[in-house]
């Protein structure tokens, strides 16, 4: 089946980078839209056309809906595709794309809001059976309520935003003192952030790991899981080191993983790129905690270990192409680590630091990869997230490649703004990082003050 001839990118920096290239690749003409923050931006001269959508701040270019949409229809495209962040999991921007006979590249309306809804995803769950963390069945309305439910469930609990996400309106709670003033805070909080204050309560587990499972479904029912990501080293619920396949998974743990994550799938009839995330337990217990209805920032470990373009796929697949391969073609090679590089301050507080890169070299050799839209003299903006980029390796081993990261690291030359390269060289030496003994409170406990 031919993809789409053309194709507009509601995105910027190297996502947007990546998407042009795996058009190219797939002979698909590319509309790149930019603020005027962005205007300089060396990727730009790559896509067969550009439109400016507005100035710097993101309501008023990156999140604009009619101004996006202006650019799909006077740029003739056939399809959007929305990256990660922005406008990638926002049902109304999918719905209006499908109104104006635009192909939305990601999954359906019906997926986003479902899924979107972290009580609904999680009813869903229960439903087919998939392992959920107990916790409330319902959204949880008042401080009574979560009382009961807190005081049923044992403490320590936590408080979940509905609409959460990158921490956000989440507290945890280790008394019914803490339950109240964190219900309160984690409503507020969520008010603020997503405009919707609901929030549900579950069980918190000590010391987990954060791991999820990838998985791809086409337009005929099939659904297939390329393994799982530990994305375990996070501070403040943002993570800083992903690797594939987690060092706590063994073949039958990697099995079940990836069957709840596709039973899930189909319960949803999910169509596209899609992330199930999971809470693994010092027992090897695991609980559903969400899905993310979209290409993950952390998306390249799992092409490097399978051999997959999850970026071509995902096109093709909202083509309304079959799926290229099945369950049984896919095949977990070596072991790959991502470093997300941002132009932060670790030694301040993570404090960014946008400004102008003076210099700029990239590590190479054998087995590293870098996905970055930056040079020497471009400036980096203090309207969008930091990262500068993100540093990969892969190698037949997780020894190997934490090895191999460790050499691309103090190699890689970034002047003239501050980086978090520094601290993730320390990551790459402790020695409970090599053994692999690690959970989402590693930073906090080892690096962070918390």
């Amino acid at each position: 089946m031919k993809p789409f001839s053309r194709v507009l990118i509601a995105n910027r920096g190297e996502i947007a980078l990546r998407i042009i290239r795996a058009c190219r690749e797939l002979g698909i003409e590319t509309v790149a839209v930019y603020s005027e923050a962005d205007r300089e931006a060396p990727y730009l001269a790559l896509a067969d056309e550009t439109v400016c959508i507005g100035p710097a701040p993101s309501l008023q270019s990156y999140l604009d809906i009619p101004k996006i949409i202006a650019a799909a229809e006077i740029t003739d495209v056939e399809a959007v595709h929305p990256g990660y962040g922005f406008l990638s999991e926002n049902a109304q921007f999918a719905e209006i794309c499908q109104s104006c006979h635009i192909q939305f590249i990601g999954p359906t309306v019906e997926n986003i809001r479902q899924l979107g809804d972290k009580a609904a995803a999680r009813e869903l769950a229960m439903a087919v059976g998939v392992p959920c963390v107990p916790g409330s069945k319902d959204i949880v309305p008042d401080e009574d309520e979560a009382l009961r439910i807190s005081r049923d469930i044992g403490y320590p609990v936590l408080i979940k935003a509905v609409a959460g996400g990158g921490g956000r309106g989440m507290r945890v709670a280790r008394n019914d003192a803490s339950l109240v003033t964190g219900f309160h805070q984690a409503r507020a909080e969520a008010q603020a952030a997503f405009k919707n204050p609901d929030v549900y309560i579950e069980k918190y587990i000590d010391k987990p790991r954060h791991v999820e499972v990838q998985v791809l479904a086409d337009s005929y029912g099939e659904v297939v899981h390329l393994g799982e990501r530990d994305c375990s080293l996070q501070r403040r619920h943002q993570k800083l080191v992903e690797e594939a396949p987690s060092p706590a998974v063994d073949e039958d743990l990697r099995r079940r993983l990836g069957e709840s994550a596709v039973t899930l799938s189909r319960g949803a009839d999910y169509r596209g790129a899609g992330t199930v995330e999971f809470l693994l337990d010092q027992d090897d217990n695991f609980y559903f905690i969400e899905m993310n209805t979209r290409i993950q920032v952390e998306h390249p470990v799992t092409e490097m270990v399978t051999g997959i373009d999850l970026l071509k796929e995902q096109i093709l697949v909202a083509a309304g192409a079959p799926m290229r391969f099945r369950q049984e073609d896919v095949r977990i090679r070596g072991s790959s680590i991502e470093c997300r590089i941002n132009a932060e301050n670790a030694a301040d507080g993570f404090k960014p630091s946008p400004g102008l890169i003076t210099r700029y070299i990239p590590p190479g050799g054998y087995g590293v990869r870098v996905d970055s839209h930056v040079c020497a003299g471009y400036t980096i903006p203090s309207s969008y997230d930091s990262m500068i980029g993100k540093l990969i390796v892969h190698r037949d081993t997780r020894e190997e490649a934490i090895v191999t990261m460790r050499r691309a690291l103090d190699e890689f030359v970034i002047e003239g703004v501050h980086t978090t390269i520094p601290f993730q060289r320390e990551i790459f030496r402790h020695h409970h990082f090599i053994q692999g003994n690690i959970d989402t409170g590693f930073l906090e406990e080892y690096f962070l003050d918390g």
